[in-house]
């Protein structure tokens, strides 16, 4: 018995979207649904695809440690999409994943039409990139690799 795949309507990122809207993301993209433990993008691979994550939950992993998790209507992979970047991380599913796999073409066409989809790609970007510029900042103040300002306990008042 096959489950019956999660609407887009029930992701709060795309509640607001029209009939036709979630129907153009859906058709774009190919639905895919990916068992609990399996790795999704490798680090280092290339970064010609995007993923919409619509149910389940992610780990984000660097050299093996987890940097972050990733839930409904956060998106991964293509950070390199348009470009020739590598991953900069490894996604391991915690829980059976279901979601919409989408080419470079597929998700700059999308970028374009459907300002949600737009703003989940901007924050995904956004967050690699602060991750990036934290690491990078930490390791330059000698804090140890993967710990960064946000991550050290701050005394209480």
């Amino acid at each position: 018995m096959t489950d019956q795949p999660t609407s887009l309507t029930q992701v709060e990122r795309f509640a607001e979207l029209t009939d036709a809207e979630v129907a153009r993301l859906a058709g774009a993209g190919t639905y895919v649904t990916v068992p609990e433990d399996w790795a999704l993008p490798a680090e280092a691979a290339s970064s010609d695809r995007t993923y919409l994550l619509i149910s389940g939950e992610a780990s984000v992993r660097r050299q093996g440690e987890e940097v972050r998790t990733l839930g409904p209507g956060q998106v991964f992979g293509g950070m390199g999409v348009g470009g020739a970047a590598l991953r900069s991380a490894t996604v391991v599913a915690r829980t059976r994943l279901e979601c919409l796999h989408f080419t470079g073409q597929q998700a700059a066409e999308l970028r374009g039409e459907l300002p949600a989809f737009a703003a989940a790609l901007d924050e995904a970007a956004g967050e690699t990139i602060g991750q990036t510029v934290g690491e990078t900042t930490g390791q330059m103040a000698g804090e140890t690799a993967g710990e960064t300002a946000g991550d050290r306990a701050v005394p209480e008042e």
